[in-house]
């Protein structure tokens, strides 16, 4: 749902295509208005006596409510090494059955309501979104419940998902950005479970319905959840929704360890993956970065949008637009609640590997040496600020927005306060930042091409692994 969010040398660097990309404002326009911050929601919370935590954020908006519950724990972040992807298949299945209906059954009852139930997962968690008509709510809030609490994972709709599951993967092995992405993760994250989140024609096999429920039974539990209700709704009718549907769940044991802090690489990675014969090299560069919640994630998230969020990026700038090198080019920070990394990346062609890598770099080292100006920086912040206001307009993104920071940690005031943090960051934090987390030496190298056409470019920067995994 969200794109990747993620710095021209001196005054004579600031002249080439980097900012001949922003049209100066017309004769007689008046200046780009001051940034908005998103406005503080005004959220009713409760927590019920089997500790599910609930928010209320009424909106005058269309006769509509959206609901969003989440496990924290429960996500890919969750499975052991020899299921890695699982939770990705049991959140797809969450809504494929219940104890009182089947899949058709719950599609049917939920467009009844004028709306949807579905379900997926993140590193930190799964989620269950389910929408309606403001009159529907309660019924919708009750089907809601019935998909989290009372799957049945019936024998059909396993088969059918690892089947598809299969079928996926052996699509995304074929496709280089997959195997280079992946072979990143592990380098970045080694042992620890954000290390190991897409699956295996192994994992896939193994699942089972006991599995299955098994594993729901042991994440799923109301003291690990949150609910976020929005929309056309009073506080106290969704409260008194929200118990009926929720508050005889139960957890089932104890809760499961929490998730270990990420621990850097000792030493980063240069990986060759061969891809015999391509004509082109994914690229993937990487290093660790930090938690969601740390200290250093606002300014990062905005050095990384100079970096290479987008087509105004450096990143696209310098390999796409000076050089040629790519149809794009990009990086980002990726943030969850016990670790991070940033991560850049461009598909190239063979003859220029080496130079688009040698160039990817210098831009990462700029990054740390030198200070953003004032225009690239007033031009960033608004592309930001504009953004995530459009992003979250809609009461079913506000929703969302809330439980992913809720999943990796940050306050429900996060919503709101981003904008304004974001709004004080400067190009000297920008640049301390960058020189942390950018820096080239700590940057783990990933390139799935043909190493007889691109093996000796790499040599420049250092001994590659060449394997074909």
């Amino acid at each position: 749902m969200k794109k990747l969010m993620l710095i021209a040398a001196v005054a004579a660097a600031f002249a080439a295509p980097a900012f001949a990309a922003e049209p100066a404002t017309p004769a007689g326009m008046p200046a780009y208005g001051k940034d908005k911050p998103l406005p503080s929601p005004q959220i009713t919370r409760k927590t019920l006596a089997n500790g599910l935590q609930i928010w209320v954020v009424p909106r005058n908006g269309p006769p509509r409510v959206d609901m969003v519950l989440a496990v924290r724990g429960a996500g890919l972040g969750a499975d052991d090494a020899t299921h890695p992807g699982f939770a990705s298949m049991l959140a797809g299945l969450l809504n494929e059955g219940s104890a009182k209906r089947d899949s058709r059954a719950i599609a049917e009852a939920a467009q009844g309501l004028g709306g949807s139930v579905g379900a997926g997962a993140t590193s930190d968690g799964v989620y269950i979104i389910a929408n309606s008509l403001a009159s529907q709510a309660s019924p919708m809030m009750q089907l809601l419940a019935e998909v989290a609490r009372t799957p049945s994972f019936p024998s059909r709709e396993v088969a059918l998902a690892k089947a598809n599951a299969l079928q996926s993967l052996r699509m995304a092995e074929t496709q280089p950005g997959y195997r280079a992405e992946r072979a990143l993760n592990a380098a970045l994250y080694g042992s620890h479970p954000y290390g190991h989140t897409t699956p295996t024609a192994e994992a896939i096999g193994s699942v089972t319905e006991a599995l299955l429920r098994s594993e729901h039974a042991k994440r799923f539990r109301p003291d690990h959840a949150l609910l976020v209700i929005a929309g056309r709704i009073k506080d106290a009718d969704a409260l008194k929704l929200a118990e009926q549907a929720f508050g005889d769940w139960k957890a089932n044991g104890p809760a499961p360890a929490e998730l270990a802090k990420v621990e850097p690489p000792p030493k980063p990675a240069h990986l060759l993956l061969e891809r015999a014969n391509s004509v082109q090299s994914a690229i993937r560069v990487g290093g660790p970065a930090l938690p969601a919640t740390g200290p250093d994630q606002v300014p990062l998230r905005l050095a990384s949008t100079i970096l290479g969020g987008g087509s105004s990026g450096r990143l696209f700038l310098k390999l796409r637009e000076e050089k040629g090198y790519t149809y794009g080019a990009y990086a980002g920070a990726r943030l969850m609640r016990e670790g991070g990394s940033v991560v850049g990346f461009a598909d190239v062609r063979n003859e220029v590997t080496g130079a688009a890598l040698n160039d990817h770099l210098a831009e990462y080292k700029r990054m740390g040496t030198e200070l953003v100006g004032a225009q690239e920086l007033d031009m960033n912040k608004r592309y930001i600020a504009g953004s995530y206001l459009l992003a979250n307009q809609m009461q079913s993104a506000v929703a969302l927005t809330l439980v992913s920071n809720w999943l990796v940690g940050l306050p429900p005031e996060y919503l709101s306060q981003y904008v304004p943090l974001m709004q004080k960051v400067t190009p000297e934090q920008i640049r301390d930042v960058s020189k942390k987390y950018f820096a080239p030496e700590n940057q783990s190298i990933v390139v799935v091409g043909d190493s007889k056409s691109v093996g000796e470019q790499l040599k420049a920067f250092g001994e590659f692994t060449v394997t074909d995994k």
